[in-house]
């Protein structure tokens, strides 16, 4: 029997890639981390490349060899669009393309709900909802789900669009109620998009099973089961209750803060 292949991971070095990294590196082959900047050390059953996302040849060269690719590099804020085209369009591209050239079947992507961001608040969607972006940033997400299909039908890969809202120890604002992820729950959403027989296209929201959440993961593909609620924090978010201004675009919208922003403005 060939040995496993490990899974290469981009973005290694945001937050989301550090707590993902100790649980792939636990796989049977292993995870192969990278990111533009250097960080590390590597842990047992970790490798660590550095290579810039829109340097094609640079990428392919990483995906040689790998069982499946989980794919995190991005800017993660609304930016320039300039900056936006190279590491999260461009970027993405490559990422997509490598792993067709490569053989590398699977493909879990980190989207975001600022796909959705222009949704009020007052209506809960799920996957099948019309793109409402709120910035530059949840346009990339949109470009990196279109290419997904493409890629898909056409050449046969299978992906996984992970609709991430905010991925944190615990909630850390009032929003987060809705928006939460935690990270035994990141683990467990990823973990499910890498086991899925059959996968082809999904789409998934990343949110744990917050009793206030937006977002319906009923029609997905992933067996995905999170076990973590944002609730137990609302005494401590809420202490009076939510008395925020509902016409508040950051209260009004799914994108929250995010709608408020002008174009290419990054976050303060």
């Amino acid at each position: 029997m060939a040995d496993p292949k490990p899974v290469l991971l981009t973005g290694a070095a945001g937050a989301l890639g550090g707590w993902l990294r100790p649980a792939l590196a636990r796989r049977p082959g292993g995870v192969l981390s990278s990111d533009i900047r250097a960080f590390g050390p590597a842990l047992p059953g970790e490798t660590i490349r550095l290579a810039d996302l829109a340097d094609a040849a640079a990428i392919e060269r990483l995906a040689e060899g790998a069982g499946a690719i989980v794919h995190l590099g991005a800017i993660g804020v609304e930016d320039s669009f300039e900056r936006i085209l190279q590491a999260n369009i461009v970027g993405t591209h490559n990422v997509f393309e490598a792993a067709r050239r490569g053989g590398v079947k699977r493909i879990v992507y980190a989207s975001s709900i600022h796909t959705v961001g222009f949704y009020p608040t007052t209506q809960r969607i799920d996957a099948t909802a019309p793109y409402r972006p709120d910035s530059y940033y949840g346009v990339s997400k949109i470009f990196g789900e279109s290419l997904a299909r493409l890629y898909v039908d056409k050449a046969g890969l299978e992906i996984a669009c992970l609709r991430i809202g905010v991925c944190l120890p615990e909630p850390k604002a009032p929003r987060n109620l809705w928006t939460w992820l935690s990270v035994p729950d990141l683990i467990r959403l990823v973990e499910a998009c890498l086991a899925a027989p059959g996968l082809g296209f999904a789409v998934v929201y990343g949110i744990s099973d917050n009793r206030r959440r937006w977002w319906d993961n009923a029609g997905s593909a992933i067996d995905f089961r999170p076990e973590d609620d944002a609730e137990p924090h609302a005494a401590r978010l809420l202490p009076d209750g939510d008395r925020r201004d509902p016409e508040d675009p950051g209260v009004k919208y799914h994108g929250g803060p995010f709608v408020a922003l002008a174009l290419g403005q990054r976050p303060q």
